[in-house]
């Protein structure tokens, strides 16, 4: 893994970003050359629970009528999904997996499969089924909005990073939707070290993308992605999106490009 240093000194610049600032006229502050994403929530959203049960299901040869279906992923919901729900309990033989999560692959996968394991379905190798529709791109479903986004920030000349709490990697996702040649560095948080809202973790995509936090924008969905403002950019949370739906990310460009 490689982390970034463990006192990362900020850039020498006024942490003036928040959200206000991100709407405020653009000549209050200097011009956006770099959008740093979220992934999850705001540029793709998991695919619906039912499916994801369904699919994962049938990966262990078993078909499952509806009603079993929609019945499991509800217990699986609460029990705690990567991309949904945080769990209702985390049970204490997870407790530090759970609190590693997004920092390294293997606790990523033993918390998520040791919560689904929670939930006795009767299928052998539920679990680990369960966990590989994270890993494939076909378990998830970016918004209509994304690759418009993306593309007319690239025809600007605007960089682009997604930054994303996570311990997988994203990088075959967006090669399979054709986006990879949209997004100049991906920064995560199982190969850096370091979790949103830490600042560091900002700091190292603005440096990735050799741009300055007060010319970055961050756009996100959680307050996580909020934590951007202590480093120095400006932030967009979004609202709440289904999956298929868009969720507002045309605002990144009356934000991000010029008049």
């Amino acid at each position: 893994m490689h982390g970034v240093p463990d006192h990362a000194e900020p850039p020498q610049t006024s942490p003036q970003g928040s959200v206000d600032d991100a709407a405020a006229p653009r000549a209050s502050r200097r011009p956006v050359k770099a959008v740093l994403f979220d992934f999850h929530g705001t540029l793709a959203q998991v695919e619906e629970p039912r499916r994801w049960v369904l699919e994962a299901a049938a990966a262990c040869g078993v078909t499952l009528d509806p009603v079993r279906a929609t019945s499991l992923a509800d217990r699986l919901l609460t029990a705690g999904r990567a991309g949904g729900p945080l769990p209702a309990r985390v049970p204490p033989r997870l407790a530090e997996l759970w609190a590693d999560r997004d920092l390294y692959e293997h606790a990523h996968r033993a918390a998520y499969t040791g919560l689904a394991e929670t939930v006795d379905a009767g299928i052998e190798g539920f679990a680990e089924a369960l966990y590989e529709r994270l890993l494939v791109a076909d378990g998830w479903l970016p918004y209509p909005d994304t690759t418009p986004t993306l593309t007319a920030l690239r025809d600007a000349g605007v960089k682009v990073a997604v930054v994303s709490n996570i311990g997988f990697d994203l990088r075959p996702h967006f090669d399979t939707w054709g986006l990879t040649d949209l997004v100049d560095a991906f920064v995560l948080s199982y190969e850096v070290g370091r979790c949103k809202p830490d600042p560091a973790i900002f700091w190292r995509a603005c440096g990735m993308l050799g741009v300055d936090p007060e010319q970055t924008l961050m756009v996100g969905d959680t307050p996580a992605d909020a934590g951007a403002v202590a480093a120095g950019c400006a932030v967009l949370v979004l609202p709440a999106a289904d999956p298929g739906r868009e969720n507002g990310l045309g605002a990144v460009l009356d934000l991000a490009l010029p008049a």
